[in-house]
């Protein structure tokens, strides 16, 4: 296919460069970051939508996905489809859609789960929303980028899907975190509580897969002193956005603000940001009761 691929950051590069090696042509524009190798670059993003088949996005936030896209869709023609694979709210990605829509364009936002690392390796997971014809247009490019796609309903169901999966991840993580801690305090030993609830009812991915603590499970960002897989400042990002659906929504979900509030802290003033959101576990071991 021949695709434009607006975003070249740490995940839209690797995303790119996939897609290159599988034998797609595609055409690249970032504003600050060179295309990778197999990427050919373009002087603007309307530039690089000129002529794709498929325009794939990968934008930090909503703000700047809704001028992109009003850069994009004029050079698109009708019928053609545009794959926003960023992390942004809710209202961004319906509005996005609705103006596609009147284009003539088909749209699917779809933000991923894997972080770097699955843009890398081609393993992420995409959560979509959108038109199943659009859906079924992208899942090649999908497959070549990740391993596993989920349809889960229209436009901004793969938005809606990705924050209510990190609001659970985030709090998660913080639970795991203080259970280490307390475990430390109680003098029982992180091997034997590793042990104990990874295999019991307390067990969860944070728990089992990305294991806050050094030297225990699998390998995590805790054994390279913290460095992120996904950095503490992403999580608050998600955690924001949580919060902002959930007050369009009027759902009540205080854990996912009480966790939200606490990643503000550890990023804002306690040293967080930069770090893998699993430091958190660093800042309650170092932390009395009050």
């Amino acid at each position: 296919m021949k695709i434009g691929f607006v975003g070249l950051g740490n995940m839209g590069a690797p995303m790119a460069a996939n897609l290159a090696a599988a034998g797609h042509e595609v055409t690249g524009f970032d504003t600050a970051a060179p295309p990778p190798e197999g990427v050919r670059a373009a002087a603007s993003a309307a530039e690089a939508a000129r002529g794709a088949e498929i325009v794939i996005t990968m934008l930090p936030d909503g703000a700047i996905l809704r001028r992109v896209a009003a850069e994009v869709l004029p050079a698109m023609a009708p019928g053609m489809v545009l794959l926003d694979c960023s992390t942004v709210d809710v209202d961004s990605a319906r509005a996005v859609a609705a103006e596609a829509e009147a284009a003539g364009v088909l749209t699917v936002d779809a933000p991923v789960s894997g972080g770097v690392g699955g843009a890398q390796g081609g393993t992420l997971t995409f959560m979509a929303g959108g038109p199943v014809e659009a859906f079924d247009r992208v899942a090649p490019l999908l497959d070549v980028m990740g391993r596993k796609a989920v349809h889960c309903g229209l436009a901004g169901a793969g938005q809606s899907a990705k924050i209510c999966n990190n609001m659970i991840l985030g709090a998660t993580m913080i639970v795991t975190c203080e259970a280490f801690a307390l475990a430390d305090k109680l003098g029982l030993d992180r091997q034997a509580m590793y042990d104990v609830v990874s295999t019991s009812s307390g067990q969860s991915w944070s728990m089992t897969s990305y294991c806050p603590a050094p030297g225990i499970g699998p390998q995590s960002p805790a054994d390279n002193e913290y460095a992120p897989g996904f950095a503490a400042e992403l999580m608050l990002k998600d955690l924001r956005l949580a919060q902002q659906a959930a007050e369009s929504a009027d759902a009540d979900t205080p854990v996912g603000e009480l966790a939200m509030r606490l990643y503000e802290r550890f990023v804002e003033s306690e040293g967080g940001t930069g770090k893998d959101f699993s430091a958190m576990l660093e800042r309650l071991a170092a932390r009395g009761r009050a």
